[in-house]
């Protein structure tokens, strides 16, 4: 397996960019953002035998939060903080919105994906995705250590 370095100096061969950054760091949150909402949408099987936050997207930002861990404990915390509060905010919304959940998410979703190409059209560089599926993964993270970086905290 890859060093975190590693996969986060390869993320940056294609984000260097400073309008494709910022499309980054604007585009990667609210693509997440709207993937965990469109998890939480999903019917679960299950769902009268537990609590209702145990669904699709809660297994997802546990399995992330897993492989993240594994490549950096630091990055790790840094990433849960930052999806418990986008479960929450989901969990929130859902409950309070007129908007059916899935609507704005579906929205954001097109909307950022649009950012991050016309960023890569800027980069004159691929996504790294279409390398390797995990740098989908890989993003969020990169976006964190470059605040960890730049606030001084190792990872």
């Amino acid at each position: 397996m890859r060093s975190t370095v590693e996969w986060l100096d390869e993320y940056s061969l294609s984000h260097r960019h400073p309008i494709n950054e910022w499309l980054h760091f604007l585009c990667v949150p609210l693509i997440v953002w709207s993937l965990v909402g469109l998890l939480w949408c999903l019917p679960v099987p299950w769902r009268a035998a537990l609590p209702y936050w145990a669904n699709w997207a809660t297994a997802a930002v546990a399995a992330a939060i897993a492989y993240y861990t594994l490549l950096s404990v630091p990055l790790a915390f840094g990433a849960l903080s930052v999806l418990a509060f986008m479960l929450w905010s989901v969990d929130v919304y859902s409950h309070l919105a007129a908007v059916p959940l899935w609507m704005p998410c579906t929205a954001a979703f097109i909307l950022a994906w649009i950012g991050q190409f016309i960023g890569h059209v800027v980069e004159k560089k691929r996504p790294s995705f279409f390398k390797d599926l995990q740098f989908l993964l890989i993003g969020p993270l990169w976006l964190l250590a470059k605040v960890y970086r730049r606030i001084g905290v190792a990872y």
